[in-house]
């Protein structure tokens, strides 16, 4: 059985500072969708997919609704396995009818800065096509090891790419830079507890919190009458324990 870890509710390291961001104001934010409700959806990794467990708590906390489809060993809009997750991404996103999507930049987002910019405009022509707003974010720093070392480059210039992108959608996404959340380099522990996983990759429940309640204000702007659930209410409630968390 695997013990559910008790997520230590510390205010300095939870109230993080939020990032700066382009795009768009709080009167400029999308309708919530046909059922009255707005919706966050999130898309990328196995990171992302780690990060979903207390976005989940959060969202249902906050009373917004939220849906992971992000994927293991995929999820990305670029790179190996990206035709793969095109194929269905778009039908997927209209049938969750988002309020906002947030693409966790993915550590498979391979590929020269001409495929990433176009991935990336993709990405964003088909989330505006669904009515929503896109939030790109930055991927946490990772610990290449020999499968990801010829790739570093090509997901350090990731962010600003997004940025780019971002920057010139017209108000349609924005770019939330998390290295207030991670910091610059892959760091496994933190304030004496595990972070990030020994794998150089992916986070722990302590890492996956501080992401969420570093990403639900700069959520704020997007979400129309979005207010944050306090972190007492979602920190720990059983997610904690999931088998996705590994080396931790």
């Amino acid at each position: 059985m695997i013990k559910t870890r008790k997520i230590v509710l510390c205010l300095a390291g939870l109230l993080l500072p939020v990032a700066a961001c382009s795009g768009t104001s709080a009167s400029e934010a999308p309708a919530p969708n046909a059922s009255g409700q707005s919706k966050v959806v999130l898309l990328g990794d196995s990171v992302a997919a780690g990060e979903a467990l207390p976005l989940t708590a959060a969202f249902q906390a906050s009373g917004v609704g939220f849906e992971s489809l992000a994927a293991a060993g995929g999820g990305n809009v670029v790179g190996p396995f990206s035709d793969k997750n095109w194929e269905q991404l778009p039908g997927q996103l209209a049938t969750a009818k988002p309020t906002v999507v947030v693409y966790q930049i993915a550590s498979y987002d391979w590929g020269t800065q001409a495929e990433q910019q176009a991935a990336y405009t993709k990405l964003l022509d088909t989330v505006s096509g669904t009515g929503a707003k896109l939030a790109f974010v930055s991927m946490p720093p990772i610990k290449a090891d020999e499968f990801y070392q010829p790739h570093v480059a090509d997901l350090q210039r990731t962010a600003a790419v997004a940025k780019t992108v971002a920057d010139g959608s017209g108000g349609k996404a924005v770019f939330l830079d998390a290295t207030a959340v991670w910091g610059p380099t892959y760091q496994q522990t933190r304030d004496g507890k595990a972070d990030r996983s020994a794998d150089g990759i992916h986070t722990c429940p302590q890492g996956a919190a501080r992401f969420t309640s570093w990403l639900l204000p700069n959520l704020t702007g997007l979400l129309p009458g979005f207010t944050p659930a306090a972190a007492s209410t979602w920190a720990n409630t059983g997610w904690s324990g999931d088998k996705r968390f590994k080396g931790c």
